[in-house]
C-alpha cells in the first residue's frame, strides 16, 4: 500500500490535500470554461452578423457530439491525468492565442468558428479525462463526498465565471476575458503536475492489461467500453436513468426558462432569480453529499428524489413563485444527479472508468442540445404547461426505472 492511499484513507476527501489539490485544478478550469464562453459569445455578437453569433456558439458542440466517446478511450488508455493536463495546456494556448490575435485585429466570424471547433473538440477529451482521476486520487469510501465537492465546485465556478468574465469584457473587452480564461487554465497544471495517483489494485490492473491485449485499437477499446457497460448490473440502468433525466431535465430548465420567463414579463431580472434558486438548491444538494460522504440506501434515495424532482419540473409553469420552485428542483434534481455520478465512480471499474464517463457526459455535452429546438418549437405550439408536463414524465421516468430494477434501486455507496 502506498503512502498516498494511506493519507487518502484516514482523511476525509474535503481534509485530503490530493484531493484538494484536483478540486481547485477542476475549480480554476470550470471558471475558465464560464469566462471564455462569456468572451466567445461577446466577440461573436461584435462581429455584426446574427446567423454568424449563432453558429459560433453553437459550433463548440459539434465535436464534442463526435469526440466524447473517443475521448474516454484516450484517457483509459494514456491515464486520465496525462489527458487531462493536456487538454488544460491546449485550452490554455489557444485561448491566450485568441486573445493575442483580437489586440491586433477585430473579431471575426471565421477566427471564432475555428476557435469553438478545437476548444469543442479538446473538450471532449477534457470531461471523460476529468471524470475518471477520483478513484486514482483517493479510496472508494470517499468517492461520494468528491462528487459532492465537484458538484459545489461547478455551481460556484458558474457564479464566479459569469461575472468575472461580463467585468473583463466591461473593462478591455473580448480579448482581456480570454487572456483571464487562459490564466485560469494555466493555473491548474501545476496543481495537476502535484497531483500523486494511486495505482490500480491487482485485479483492476490485470483486468486493464488483458483487455489491452485483446483490444489493440481504440475501436476495440470503444466497443469493450459499450460492452462493459451493457453487461454491467448496475452501470447499464444508471446510463438509462442519466439519459431520461437528462432529456427531461436540460430543455425546459435552459431554454424553457427564458420562454417562460419572456410569456410572464419577468424580464432578465425574473430570470436571474431562477438561475440563482435553482443553483442555490444544487449547491445545497451538493454540500450535503459533500458533508455527510454516504447516503443510505443510495439507489432508492436517488430513484424517489428523481420521482420528486420531477413533480417541481411540471409545477415550474403553473407556480407564481418559480424562485422558489426552482430552487426546490435544483435540491431534488441536483441530490440525484449526485448520487448517481457517485454510483458511477464506485460501480465503475477505473480501467474502464474513462469510457464509462464518455458515455455519461455524451448525454448531457452532445445529445441534449439537440432537444433545445424541438423544446422551442413545442413550447410555440401548445404553450410551457404541456411541455413541462412531459419533460416532468420524461424525467420521473428515470426515476421509475431505479425503483423498478432490483440491483439500482439496492444499490449502495461503499462505506
Amino acid at each position: 500500500m502506498t503512502v498516498a492511499a494511506v493519507e487518502a484513507r484516514e482523511r476525509p476527501a474535503h481534509r485530503d490535500p490530493n484531493v484538494l489539490r484536483w478540486l481547485g485544478a477542476y475549480t480554476a478550469s470550470m471558471i475558465g470554461d464560464s469566462v471564455y464562453f462569456m468572451a466567445l459569445a461577446w466577440a461573436a455578437a461584435r462581429t455584426g452578423s446574427a446567423s454568424g453569433t449563432g453558429l459560433v456558439l453553437a459550433a463548440g458542440s459539434i465535436p464534442r457530439a463526435l469526440l466524447m466517446l473517443g475521448g474516454g478511450v484516450l484517457a483509459d488508455r494514456l491515464w486520465p491525468r496525462r489527458v487531462v493536463i493536456g487538454s488544460d495546456a491546449a485550452r490554455a494556448v489557444l485561448v491566450l492565442a485568441l486573445a493575442a490575435i483580437l489586440v491586433l485585429t477585430a473579431p471575426t466570424v471565421g477566427v471564432l468558428l475555428v476557435v469553438a471547433l478545437l476548444f469543442g473538440a479538446v473538450d471532449a477529451l477534457f470531461l471523460p479525462a476529468v471524470g475518471a482521476l477520483p478513484p486514482r486520487i483517493s479510496t472508494a469510501g470517499q468517492l461520494a463526498r468528491i462528487q459532492g465537492l465537484r458538484a459545489l465546485a461547478a455551481r460556484g465556478s458558474s457564479i464566479i465565471g459569469a461575472p468575472m468574465g461580463g467585468v473583463a469584457v466591461a473593462t478591455g473587452g473580448p480579448s482581456l476575458a480570454f487572456a483571464a480564461a487562459g490564466v485560469l487554465f494555466a493555473l491548474s497544471l501545476p496543481l495537476l503536475l502535484s497531483l500523486r495517483i494511486r495505482p490500480l489494485s491487482e485485479p483492476e490492473a490485470s483486468g486493464d492489461a488483458a483487455a489491452a491485449e485483446k483490444a489493440p485499437s481504440a475501436w476495440r477499446d470503444l466497443v469493450g467500453g459499450l460492452r462493459y457497460i451493457r453487461r454491467h448490473s448496475l452501470l447499464g440502468p444508471l446510463m438509462l436513468v442519466i439519459a431520461l433525466s437528462e432529456l427531461g431535465f436540460v430543455g425546459p430548465l435552459n431554454l424553457g426558462l427564458i420562454l417562460l420567463s419572456e410569456q410572464r414579463g419577468w424580464g432578465a431580472s425574473g430570470m436571474g432569480w431562477i438561475v440563482a434558486g435553482f443553483a442555490a438548491g444544487a449547491a445545497g444538494s451538493a454540500l450535503l453529499l459533500a458533508v455527510r460522504g454516504r447516503i443510505p440506501r443510495t439507489g432508492l434515495v436517488m430513484s424517489l428524489t428523481a420521482l420528486v424532482g420531477a413533480v417541481g419540473i411540471a409545477a415550474l409553469a403553473q407556480v407564481p413563485t418559480v424562485a422558489l420552485a426552482a430552487a426546490f428542483v435544483g435540491l431534488t434534481a441536483g441530490l440525484a444527479g449526485a448520487l448517481c455520478g457517485a454510483l458511477v465512480q464506485t460501480a465503475a471499474d477505473p480501467a474502464y472508468l474513462g469510457r464509462v464517463t464518455s458515455v455519461s457526459t455524451f448525454f448531457t455535452y452532445a445529445l441534449i442540445p439537440l432537444s433545445y429546438p424541438v423544446t422551442g418549437a413545442a413550447i410555440a405550439l401548445w404553450g410551457t404547461g404541456p411541455v413541462y408536463a412531459v419533460s416532468a414524465a420524461v424525467c420521473g421516468t428515470g426515476g421509475a426505472v431505479g425503483l423498478a430494477l432490483t440491483a439500482l434501486r439496492r444499490a449502495e455507496l461503499p462505506r
